[in-house]
C-alpha cells in the first residue's frame, strides 16, 4: 500500500477511504474528544498516557467505546508501524485520536440512513511538518491576548481534551489581525494567563517555572515531561495564578506541545521578553528533552523539512 492507513471504527482503511458521516455528533455538534501523539525515531512519546487521558475524557463526555486501553495502544502502534514505512528515517508522525458520541438520530434517519448510534473513533498520522514551526525557533513565538476569553471551567472541565473551539477560531482572528505569524494565549474571565491553543504556556523567573493553575488548563503531557526534567536542571516549580504582568517582567516564556516539545516565547503583546531572544534555560532544556529520548530535537525541527 503507497497510502498511510487509518483505523475508522471498526478496521483500518486506507487514508483516501476514511471518511465521516454529516450527520455525525462531532461534526453537527462540535462533540468530539481526541488527543495527539508524536514519534521519536519512530518509536511513540508516551503513548501510553496520552490513551489513558483520551479514556478518561471518553468516560467524562459519557462516550462509551467498546475497546479498552490496551485494544487503543495495539492499534496505534500497528497503525504506527505501518505508516512510518512511508516516511523517511529522519521525519516523524504525528498520531492523532479523535472519538465522537456516534450519528445524529432524528438526521440521519430523515435521510433514511443506517444510524451508528455507537462512538465514531478515529485514529490517524500524518508526517510532521517541522518547517510550521521552524520559526518559533529562529526568532522565538509572538502571544497576543485576545478579547475572547478562555471556556470557563465551570461549563467544561479542561482536563478534558476536545475539539469544541470555535473560541479559537475566532481568538486566533483577533490575534493574527495584530501580527499574522502570532499565537493566542487566553485569560480567564479574571485576566489570568490560561493557554494556548494546543500548548500550554509558563514563564521562568529566578530559575523557576511558573505554570498557569492546573484548573484553568489542560495538564499537557509535554507539560508534565517538563516538570519531570525540571529538579535535574536545578529549576523549581510552582503552580499559581498568572497574570500578562508576569509573563513581561519573566527571564523567559516557553510554550510546551507535542509536536515540538518546547518553544521559546519572546514576546506578548509586542512587549519583549527578557531580551527577546530565546533565552539560555531554553537551551539547556531542550537538550536535557533531547537525550531524554535519544535524538537532537532541534536539529530535527531546523533541518528536516
Amino acid at each position: 500500500m503507497n497510502e498511510p492507513v487509518v483505523y475508522l471504527n471498526d478496521g483500518f482503511v486506507p487514508a483516501s477511504e476514511a471518511h465521516l458521516n454529516i450527520y455525525d455528533l462531532g461534526i453537527v455538534l462540535g462533540a468530539t474528544v481526541t488527543e495527539m501523539t508524536r514519534t521519536f525515531g519512530h518509536a511513540p512519546f508516551r503513548l501510553e498516557e496520552h490513551v489513558r487521558r483520551l479514556l478518561r475524557s471518553c468516560k467524562y463526555a459519557g462516550f462509551e467505546l467498546d475497546t479498552d486501553h490496551d485494544g487503543l495502544v495495539e492499534r496505534t502502534r500497528s497503525l504506527i508501524e505501518t505508516n512510518c514505512r512511508l516516511i523517511g528515517p529522519e521525519q516523524d508522525l504525528g498520531v492523532v485520536h479523535f472519538v465522537t458520541p456516534g450519528e445524529n438520530q432524528i438526521y440521519a434517519g430523515s435521510a433514511g440512513k443506517p444510524v451508528r448510534l455507537s462512538p465514531t473513533l478515529c485514529i490517524h498520522s500524518f508526517p510532521l511538518p517541522f518547517t510550521v514551526w521552524r520559526p518559533f525557533f529562529e526568532q522565538g513565538v509572538h502571544v497576543v491576548t485576545p478579547s475572547i476569553r478562555h471556556v470557563p471551567p465551570q461549563c467544561v472541565d479542561p482536563k478534558t481534551k476536545n475539539r469544541s473551539r470555535l473560541h479559537y477560531w475566532l481568538a486566533d482572528r483577533q490575534t493574527q489581525s495584530v501580527d499574522p505569524s502570532a499565537t493566542s494565549l487566553l485569560l480567564d474571565l479574571d485576566g489570568n494567563l490560561t493557554e494556548c491553543s494546543g500548548a500550554n504556556f509558563v514563564v521562568v523567573e529566578n530559575d523557576t517555572i511558573y505554570t498557569p493553575t492546573s484548573r484553568n488548563i489542560l495538564e499537557g503531557v509535554s507539560l508534565v515531561t517538563l516538570r519531570e526534567l525540571a529538579p535535574d536542571l536545578g529549576l523549581d516549580w510552582v503552580e499559581k495564578d498568572l497574570q500578562p504582568y508576569d509573563a513581561v517582567n519573566a527571564d523567559e516564556a516557553w510554550l510546551t506541545s507535542t509536536p515540538y516539545c518546547l518553544a521559546p516565547c519572546t514576546r506578548i503583546n509586542n512587549t519583549p521578553i527578557g531580551d527577546g531572544k530565546p533565552g539560555p534555560l531554553f537551551a539547556r532544556v531542550m537538550e536535557a528533552w533531547g537525550r531524554s529520548v535519544g535524538m537532537d530535537i532541534l536539529a530535527q525541527m531546523r533541518n528536516v523539512d
